[in-house]
């Protein structure tokens, strides 16, 4: 086991450190990488089976969970909870962590107006994007199972690909859209195509931050990635309600209006909370579409754009490690509620 961790861990430094050993092929580092990867965690876990059943019988039994679960846990505490008491410690260090400023970070980053900027527009995606991403997932999710199975199959798949498509890639796509030519030129971007072909002067729209419009049209393009995601866990839920529970409601004289809200919302409740909660968490910490199309300027800031400029552009580490932890701290209480409704759900079945 410690030679295969040796030889994995200096493996990977190699990799990172001496590409010109690999003659600079990025092909060639990443099939390595898969081949050490996987084979070391192979002979690795080989290694530890064998350790742990040479052990006495009654130690062996009682031991071998545990040296499963241990590797995970530890790897676990590396890359999650050690980067997380690090920053906490960075956020109350100077620029350079060279030494303790107490609490001067939080104070500059509660007190700057770019601050409460990002804080309001971060309440904003709140407000906005969870609600309309549960909405159309729902409308959806209904639609498509009136339909024939072959339909249902299509529309879902149709409506589900935006999930394969990454936030930047997503973001570049609705640049295109949102795209601003003067009026003297073709229109190149397709809303300003539309909004000329109806006698309107082309609009920079992601510069036009009236009621936060530019914020309003970068929300859209969460909702399109993200609402297949929610329309394929509400529609398995919608399916997952008794006929039975349906065809009593037709009896008794319920409209399907009325057996939709009745019965099938409550019944698929618990899905529909851990879709807004999902979605919740994914808008406290959306970065990649405001980097890309506005970098925060023109009061589109969010606070994980915040922290990102505040770390690479100015150079200011101790008020970055400030703001993500007031970002862990308003995400918590949302994991905790999450945590505990999944408890609830399974404790239901």
């Amino acid at each position: 086991m410690v030679v295969v961790g040796w030889f994995v861990a200096n493996a990977s430094l190699a990799f990172a450190y001496y590409p010109g050993w690999f003659a600079n092929s990025k092909v060639l580092i990443g099939l390595l990488a898969l081949v050490v990867g996987v084979g070391g965690a192979y002979f690795f876990f080989y290694f530890l089976n064998t350790f742990v059943e040479g052990l006495p019988g009654r130690i062996s039994r009682g031991l071998m969970p545990y040296a499963f679960l241990a590797p995970g846990y530890a790897l676990i505490a590396l890359m999650l909870l050690y980067p997380t008491i690090q920053t906490i410690n960075y956020s109350f260090a100077n620029s350079d962590a060279t030494a303790y400023v107490g609490l001067e970070n939080y104070r500059t980053v509660l007190g700057s107006q770019e601050f409460r900027s990002a804080i309001l527009n971060n309440v904003l995606w709140l407000i906005i994007v969870p609600a309309v991403t549960v909405f159309f997932g729902v409308i959806i999710a209904v639609l498509a199972d009136k339909l024939s199975t072959r339909g249902e199959k299509v529309s879902k798949s149709v409506i589900f690909l935006p999930m394969a498509i990454s936030f930047v890639g997503a973001s570049t796509i609705w640049l295109l859209v949102y795209q601003y030519d003067p009026a003297n030129e073709d229109a190149t971007g397709l809303l300003n195509a539309v909004w000329r072909a109806v006698g309107g002067e082309p609009q920079s729209w992601l510069q036009n931050s009236g009621l936060r419009l530019n914020s309003l049209l970068m929300m859209v393009i969460l909702v399109w990635l993200q609402v297949g995601f929610a329309m394929i866990l509400l529609s398995s839920a919608i399916k997952g309600v008794p006929e039975d529970t349906l065809e009593a409601a037709r009896i008794d004289g319920a409209s399907e209006l009325q057996i939709f809200f009745r019965v099938v919302i409550p019944q698929i409740k618990g899905t529909i909370i851990t879709v807004f909660i999902t979605v919740v968490i994914l808008v406290l910490k959306v970065f990649d579409i405001v980097y890309v199309l506005t970098d925060g300027r023109d009061k589109t800031q969010v606070i994980a754009n915040l922290f990102f400029a505040k770390l690479f552009r100015d150079s200011q580490s101790g008020q970055a490690s400030a703001i993500v932890v007031i970002l862990l701290l308003a995400v918590t209480p949302v994991l905790i509620y999450q945590v505990r409704h999944f408890r609830r759900e399974e404790l239901g079945r």
